[in-house]
């Protein structure tokens, strides 16, 4: 009697310690939803920005790049710090400076404002993000339960892509386009809260002497990356400047690689990189990412300047993409631990590629029930399956010591590729829409377009949204009409093209992932952890 009363109250206590995990997990998964929305709530309100700053398409993008740069730049550094100082403690400061940051951006009254208020919320996202995930990996140790915590967190991630579009459509319906700073507040104070309340503090064991110069270096590299990509489509992927920023990027990582071979306490320990079950699934997600990110500005362009949708229709029709990203990443995770990693990986890379072969056959009046459903089902769950197991795998190569720094190169690799994403493909989709119709659009007479709108024209068929509003006397209706179809077909072709670019991505990677990950689960020796095993790979390869 005596031994089942103690068996009672020990599955009592472990019924009551899930619990709160679960809490816990809960309130990670809302701070990752407000950072992860946030980068893309704010695109949505560009244009009534554009109006009432009167800010030119140059200071448009730097309120995106703004933030995008402060936070690549510095996840690594400040996933670094949470490991030293507390991932919790670095998360709370976080998430009461993006809060703190909103409000100086719902306050702007002018473009430079509002840019410095994103660079800082960039800032203040940068500490959140990492300590999300270090904080699950000290949760939920091992087993079915990280794998599950990680699907959870893999998901959040992928749905908040989607909704960020509805929110800000939602938001902009009944409100100014202040209101999509002013909605951070009360999320990043509830958050807060319950981060307090429900997540325990975790911290590195031991950290020996602050890593100065290779926080200073990771900063400066990452950031002259993300730039030269970003300016690439503007100055020229083969230009001297971009070629230059390559160069100096690709030199600054070097630098520092070889700097952290040589301290004792490394921001980032490089020689994971070595072990092909970190380094190849960062990959893989790089890759997913590069591909997701620029369908969602393919699609963006499509519904938005082909078909005419608001803002908010737009993000109606995109909720499939987030509910199939949801299923997707449940599923990978169950069928990642009953055939492999591998397997699940390659198989949502191959899904990924149906999806985007299939976003390269939309045309200007295909069906959104049809064709446009079943392109974003298939990019959804091929985007979840791949993120769920490969995140898990990456997070199972770390030690504990350094689950922030590891969280951070994570978060990076889909920061680069999505970058690279809307980077690329929107290259590929502007130049061939340009030189279908940039020509035609020059020629059209002043009383049917000014010089500014030109130009905003021959950059984005967006702007037939503008165009399909403005009044015109009987005798410009049908050349404005015979203009708006060519926008809009030269849009399509040139998403066509960018789609199958993407296809040769995704299989390209998948074929690598095949070679190179191993099928086969390393296991762990007796006695010993999943982690304690890759601290062991680690010092064998040093």
């Amino acid at each position: 009697m005596a031994a089942l009363a103690t068996g009672y109250r020990s599955a009592l206590y472990g019924s009551v310690a899930l619990r709160l995990r679960v809490l816990a997990l809960i309130a990670i998964c809302l701070a990752e939803q407000l950072v992860v929305v946030d980068n893309t709530l704010v695109n949505v309100a560009l244009p009534a920005m554009a109006v009432e700053l009167q800010a030119r398409m140059s200071g448009l993008q730097w309120i995106v790049d703004a933030y995008t740069l402060a936070f690549a730049g510095l996840l690594l550094a400040l996933g670094h710090l949470g490991d030293r100082y507390g991932r919790r403690r670095v998360m709370i400061i976080g998430l009461a400076g993006v809060a703190v940051m909103s409000a100086v951006g719902a306050l702007s009254t002018s473009l430079p404002e509002v840019i410095v208020a994103r660079a800082g919320m960039g800032v203040f996202a940068a500490a959140v993000f990492p300590a999300t995930l270090a904080l699950i990996i000290g949760l939920f140790p091992g087993g079915r339960g990280r794998a599950a915590a990680i699907a959870v967190w893999s998901a959040m991630a992928g749905i908040a892509v989607a909704t960020g579009p509805l929110a800000g459509g939602f938001l902009l319906r009944y409100f100014s386009w202040h209101a999509v700073f002013w909605i951070n507040v009360p999320i990043a104070l509830i958050a807060v809260t319950a981060v307090l309340l429900m997540v325990p503090e975790s911290r590195a064991e031991h950290t020996g002497r602050l890593d100065v110069a290779g926080v200073v270096l990771s900063l400066i590299a990452v950031i002259t990356l993300v730039w030269t990509i970003i300016e690439a489509p503007k100055q020229g992927w083969l230009s001297s400047r971009s070629v230059a920023g390559y160069a100096i990027a690709a030199i600054l990582l070097v630098v520092y690689v070889v700097w952290e071979l040589r301290v004792e306490s490394p921001v980032l320990n490089v020689r994971l990189l070595g072990i092909r079950r970190f380094s190849v699934p960062a990959l893989a997600i790089t890759v997913s990412y590069f591909c997701a990110f620029g369908f969602t500005f393919l699609i963006t362009q499509y519904f938005q300047g082909v078909r005419e949708y608001s803002a908010l229709e737009f993000g109606i029709r995109s909720l499939p993409f987030a509910a199939a990203v949801g299923v997707g990443a449940a599923v990978g995770t169950m069928v990642a631990r009953r055939i492999g990693t591998t397997a699940t990986v390659i198989a949502g890379l191959v899904l990924l590629a149906a999806g985007m072969y299939a976003a390269g056959r939309i045309a200007v009046d295909s069906s959104y029930l049809g064709l446009i459903l079943t392109t974003m089902l298939l990019m959804g769950v091929g985007f979840g399956a791949v993120q769920g197991p490969a995140t898990e795998s990456i997070m199972g190569s770390v030690p504990l010591a350094q689950a922030g720094a590891g969280s951070a190169v994570n978060d990076t690799t889909r920061e680069v590729g999505g970058a690279l994403g809307v980077a690329v493909l929107g290259s590929i989709l502007t130049s061939a829409y340009t030189a279908r119709v940039g020509a035609r659009i020059d020629a059209v007479p002043g009383t049917l377009m000014n010089s500014a709108q030109k130009s905003i024209a021959r950059e984005s068929p967006i702007s037939v949204l503008e165009m399909a509003k403005a009044p015109v006397g009987p005798f410009l209706a049908k050349p404005k009409a015979d203009l708006i179809d060519a926008m809009k077909a030269a849009a399509v072709a040139g998403s066509q093209t960018a789609s199958h670019i993407a296809v040769g991505a995704l299989l390209g990677c998948a074929a690598l992932v095949a070679v190179l990950l191993p099928w086969r689960p390393e296991r762990a020796s007796p006695g010993r952890s999943d982690r304690q095993s890759a601290q062991q790979a680690i010092q064998e390869k040093a």
